[in-house]
């Protein structure tokens, strides 16, 4: 299949594109290598990629309605793994502006041109944020969505009714997948985990928030990936009781982590001790996630295969490669 990745450059983006050239197909890759972080780490994601014949790099700010416009009249996608975004939960607080035009103004860019130009199938990432302050565990796709808080969580929400839209109005398949702490190799600085493996190497302190009292789903980006491809092989349907072709789903580990065993893991695998500073909960933040996968994996058979103690492993082992640092 000939492919479009949106946000290429970005961390779940670079693994998705290794995994569709590696089967074989085309992918043509986009980003607008944005200083949110380190554009260089973007790069050298990009670097990764590039040897493949069958891999094409477009700098596309999603934004531009004119330049995406071009670029699917140009290339005439089969499918659409749409990634791009602006990412970040607290960031949505500082730089509200941002989210409105890559996230919202963006996406209706992205579904303008599946609609017009014949695109078979639709995935894109949506978020466990959308579920804000939900209380009952595990969250399930039939929980209510409707208190996000955050402005980041609040776009992904509407994400996912503007695609409902689409297919409603144009027969547009499209499929959300909502995403639970994703780790792994090249993974994004601004992460907890990222943060606190420099900190602890440069032995600064790391910041704990709501003292420590947090669970997370973290997900590994391989099994990420893999339940990437299988939703974008097979095309929404409509769900019992609708007729519209469009699903969300959860895609995380089904397994809710302690933020302190999160961090004790990491200090097993750095052979090093972390000063902690226990901080209330930020603006924005949730004390858990939890994904209920039931429905993904009736779906495509996904089933998350990574435990925490070896994904993050890999991450700390690719960071001392990445910064030439001895972990």
């Amino acid at each position: 299949m000939k492919v479009l990745v949106t946000g290429a450059a970005g961390f779940i983006g670079m693994h998705t594109s290794a995994r569709l050239l590696a089967r074989g197909d085309e992918v043509v890759g986009i980003d607008n290598l944005n200083d949110y972080y380190d554009p260089k780490l973007k790069q050298d994601r990009l670097a990764q990629l590039t040897p493949h014949a069958n891999f094409r790099f477009e700098k596309v700010d999603i934004a531009d309605r004119a330049v995406v416009s071009a670029l699917f009249e140009r290339h005439r996608f089969d499918r659409v793994v749409h990634l791009a975004a602006q990412a970040g939960v607290r960031y949505s607080l500082q730089n509200p502006h941002a989210y409105v035009d890559s996230n919202l103004a963006g996406f209706v860019n992205v579904l303008e041109g599946c609609r017009h130009h014949g695109v078979a199938h639709l995935a894109y990432a949506s978020s466990s944020s959308v579920y804000g302050g939900n209380k009952k565990m595990p969250f399930s796709e039939t929980d209510p969505v409707d208190h996000p808080v955050s402005l980041y969580a609040a776009t992904k929400k509407a994400n996912e009714l503007m695609a409902h839209t689409y297919s409603h109005l144009y027969g547009l398949p499209s499929t959300g997948l909502r995403f639970f702490t994703v780790y792994g190799p090249w993974g994004r600085p601004d992460m907890a985990y990222f943060l606190f493996t420099r900190a602890i190497l440069e032995g600064r302190a790391i910041d704990v928030f709501n003292h420590g009292d947090m669970k997370r789903d973290f997900t590994y980006v391989d099994d990420i990936v893999e339940g990437v491809v299988r939703v974008l092989d097979k095309a929404a349907t409509p769900p019992a009781g609708s007729t519209v072709p469009h699903r969300v789903f959860n895609i995380g580990n089904n397994d809710p982590v302690q933020l302190l065993d999160f961090i004790a893991c990491i200090e097993e695998r750095l052979g090093k001790t972390a000063q902690k500073r226990l901080l209330p909960m930020q603006d924005g933040d949730v004390p858990a996630t939890y994904a209920d996968i039931s429905a993904l994996q009736d779906w495509v058979g996904f089933r998350p295969a990574t435990p925490l103690a070896e994904g993050l492993a890999k991450f700390v082992d690719w960071y001392g490669r990445y910064y030439g640092l001895s972990a």
